[in-house]
């Protein structure tokens, strides 16, 4: 079963595809990897040439999901240790 983001139309999320991770458009790239290609210096021209089924704007949407993810609150549980 596909789930969209409520805030991220172009996210999807599906058990069956990439474990669930969140991906672009149900196809099977998810959105950590668009994240690990931009760290490694790849320009989104050369990921859009790479990968020709997917648009800029996905690759947009990834990076604003991203942001909208670190923005998330982590609230520590009582008595636990960081490792």
């Amino acid at each position: 079963m596909e789930i969209r983001h409520y805030k991220f139309d172009r996210i999807t999320l599906n058990p069956e595809i990439c474990f669930g991770k969140p991906c672009i458009r149900g196809m099977r790239m998810p959105i950590a990897s668009v994240l690990g290609y931009m760290s490694s210096g790849m320009a989104i021209k050369d990921i859009l040439k790479s990968w020709p089924e997917l648009e800029a704007d996905d690759i947009y949407q990834a990076l604003a999901y991203a942001s909208w993810a670190m923005e998330e609150s982590v609230l520590p549980l009582p008595g636990a240790v960081a490792g």
